[in-house]
């Protein structure tokens, strides 16, 4: 044939060149690399370059470094051992392909372990790449993870119950499926897996050709040793009793004697059950649990014996009284006397009382409830006593009368020597104190809403707001300079042209009032409040009602009005200055914020969880403020402690209309539509460590309601510890100590 005359020819070629074969020729396993590397997998019969491979050229050139070095060295090697003959040749070339069959099926095979693996992480790689992260986090989205490749896992469409359970009853492997919630999918149990679970559920090993009972392997003895694990001999100490554990022996010996060691006493066998008794020692039974044993039914008395004392026996009077009582409170057996035990009836009720009880059994609940021996005293907080509080308001000293309808507003002067007073009938009053008598009475068309003194004793003036406008009064008190000065301070010849303040609504007028002696400021809504500062050269009013609610601020020196720079969110009820820095107070009917004029930014916010704010007071100190509530709760906030909160007390059944901090005494009040006025001690100290002291004091009663109203106002004299209450009964109270 035409290859096996090649082969001869290229076998006389090899012969002269062996020994540069041999030289150049690579060792066994290179070859199988390049073989590995250069042909691909095919068939038995292809195996062999010789017959018909296709990757062997018929050309008898080779290439020096070709690709084929390693296939071709191998019948090199089987032609250069040969004498010639081509039946050796082919013989030898025989073994190499069946070596090389055998080392490729091998191969094949342990590739077909490799992948026919038992482990289920192997076959299946997990699909859901996100880790351990909990799935609530996808819940509301649309995909459960993401998987090897970076895209979404969306989520299966979700069937009704309906739809599931007529799947379930269809599906005869369904007891076999569980339903995966990492990767959203139903997985089946095969079963080998099933047998897996059966071994473990009865305690065995897993794998089933696991022998756990296998005999033992000594490692260290064998039948062929010639030396043994040690040669040393067995030592002293295991022939003669340990003196350390005869000193241990004695010593617990002692223990015992001396009582350090109680040891257990055998436990008594109960030889008896008690039938009516308590299952107090059931408990024990228990394993230690709170266990409740169910109460015993109530004994059986004399009433209910066959053959009772007659006594016991009711008359007919006492049964037809029966009737007239309640289902509840009528006895449920009437006794009755029978001469025998056969002549007792049946008992009607029989299977009812059982049915009762056995539902008492098991529905009635037992709750174990601890009972701590206190004494209810030594819960209460130990407050000092009333005695060392004082001196403190408590009795009606003066009564100022002279209006007509309801007062709403007091204010007193700096020095505590004038009292003035609006009410509803239009009039402002200016009351001297110790006395009682009315020095003078300004008369307006509207009802006055509020009243307040200015606080600097040189300039004795009065803050007066009637509907949309406040007037500023002389009160005409004071010398000659003083006069002069207020005079000048109340006139000027032009007026002043509204203050827009970058606002399309005009805020207030400044006007010239010659029939009161002061000065008018028209406001363009109703002003509910006006505070002044300390100063006594500004003040604030609040205008509540309407869309374009506002707070102003006014300079009196300079007669000039502006908006505050700051959004107010809510309703404002009241606005106070701080006593010492530049911080003013807005109290909305649901919070309370603090701002720095100077820096014109907000604070603090104070949230004080009432229904609506009605008042505020802040302490002279200026860290702790006060807020009544229409629900009758005065709030006690520390700034420095928290934004909510120190103290919330449920005083008044109705409306608080104000509250107040005493100038110089550890003192506030607060006074409801209830007709009464609450007196507190409330210390504050300048330890910050310490929590401020609030100890209820007294209660304020003599103003009648009017018109569902009580007291309307109240206020602190400056320098005594005097309280006054105006009331809608048009009488303002003096209560002293």
């Amino acid at each position: 044939m035409k290859i096996k005359g090649e082969k001869k020819k290229r076998q006389s070629v090899r012969n002269s060149k062996s020994e540069e074969v041999e030289e150049e020729q690579p060792s066994i396993t290179e070859q199988n690399k390049l073989k590995q590397k250069q042909l691909p997998s095919h068939s038995d019969s292809d195996s062999d370059p010789d017959y018909g491979s296709p990757y062997v050229s018929d050309s008898e050139d080779f290439p020096e470094d070709g690709d084929f070095d390693g296939s071709l060295s191998d019948s090199e090697a089987g032609e250069s051992g040969s004498s010639g003959d081509e039946g050796v040749v082919n013989s030898d070339v025989d073994d190499g392909l069946h070596n090389d069959q055998e080392n490729q099926s091998n191969s094949s095979e342990s590739h077909q372990g490799v992948e026919e693996s038992d482990s289920s992480e192997d076959e299946v790689a997990p699909r859901n790449t996100v880790g351990d992260v909990p799935l609530v986090w996808y819940k509301d989205e649309e995909h459960i993870g993401y998987d090897l490749n970076g895209k979404k896992i969306k989520k299966r469409t979700r069937k009704d119950k309906v739809e599931s359970f007529l799947e379930s009853a269809d599906d005869a492997k369904n007891w076999l499926k569980v339903y995966d919630e990492y990767n959203d999918e139903e997985v089946e149990v095969t079963k080998k897996e099933l047998k897996l679970i059966n071994r473990l559920l009865k305690g065995k090993a897993p794998h089933s050709d696991f022998d756990p009972y296998a005999p033992y392997v000594d490692w260290f003895k064998w039948d062929d040793a010639k030396h043994p694990l040690s040669n040393a001999p067995e030592p002293k100490r295991r022939f003669i009793p340990s003196k350390w554990e005869s000193k241990k022996v004695v010593k617990l010996v002692r223990a015992i004697r001396m009582g350090l060691i109680k040891r257990d006493k055998p436990k008594e066998e109960q030889q008896f059950y008690h039938l009516w008794g308590d299952d107090s020692s059931s408990t024990e039974k228990a394993n230690h649990l709170s266990f409740i044993p169910a109460p015993k039914s109530k004994l059986p008395g004399h009433e209910e014996s066959y053959n009772p004392s007659l006594e016991y026996i009711p008359t007919q009077e006492e049964i037809n009284s029966y009737q007239l009582m309640f289902e509840e409170d009528r006895p449920k057996f009437i006794p009755r006397r029978y001469t025998s035990l056969r002549s007792i009836p049946a008992y009607d009720n029989a299977v009812k009382d059982v049915f009762e009880r056995c539902l008492d059994l098991y529905l009635c609940p037992r709750v174990r409830k601890k009972r701590i021996n206190i004494d209810p005293e030594s819960l209460k907080p130990k407050l000092p006593s009333r005695r060392d509080l004082k001196p403190y308001p408590v009795t009606c000293y003066l009564e100022y009368k002279g209006h007509t309808d309801a007062v709403v507003s007091i204010s007193i002067e700096a020095s505590g020597q004038w009292l003035a007073s609006g009410s509803l009938d239009g009039t402002v009053r200016i009351w001297e104190v110790e006395t009682g008598r009315c020095l003078r009475v300004w008369e307006f068309e509207e009802a006055v809403k509020f009243v307040a003194w200015n606080p600097l004793r040189e300039i004795p003036i009065v803050a007066v707001s009637v509907g949309q406008e406040v007037f500023i009064l002389n009160t005409g008190l004071g010398d000659e300079e003083e006069q002069k000065n207020i005079k000048e301070l109340l006139h000027f010849e032009t007026p002043v042209a509204p203050d827009d303040s970058g606002d399309k609504v005009s805020v207030a007028s400044w006007h010239q009032d010659d029939k009161h002696e002061g000065i008018r400021l028209r406001h363009f809504k109703t002003v509910s409040s006006v505070e002044w500062h300390r100063k006594g050269d500004y003040f604030s009013t609040v205008m509540p009602a309407g869309e374009s609610r506002a707070v102003l601020i006014h300079q009196l020196s300079k007669k000039h009005t502006q908006r505050i720079p700051f959004k107010l969110r809510g309703l404002p009820v009241s606005s106070v200055f701080h006593p010492t820095k530049k911080i003013f107070f807005i109290s909305t009917k649901k919070n309370i914020r603090a701002y720095d004029l100077q820096k014109q930014k907000l604070i603090k916010k104070l949230e004080t969880g009432l229904r609506e704010v009605s008042s505020i007071s802040v302490h002279p100190g200026g860290d702790n403020i006060i807020v009544g509530s229409r629900e009758g709760k005065l709030c006690w906030f520390d700034m420095d402690l928290s934004s909510k909160p120190y103290r919330i007390l449920k005083c008044h059944p109705k409306d608080i209309t104000n509250v107040a901090f005493h100038r110089s005494y550890p003192l506030f009040a607060s006074c409801s539509d209830d007709c009464t006025a609450y007196v507190f001690h409330g210390m504050v100290y300048s330890d910050l460590n310490q929590n401020p002291l609030i100890v209820p004091l007294e209660i304020l009663r003599g103003h009648t309601s009017s018109n569902g109203r009580g007291v309307m106002d109240c206020k602190f004299h400056p320098r005594q510890p005097w309280l006054f209450t105006a009331g809608a009964d048009s009488v303002i109270k003096l209560y002293c100590h």
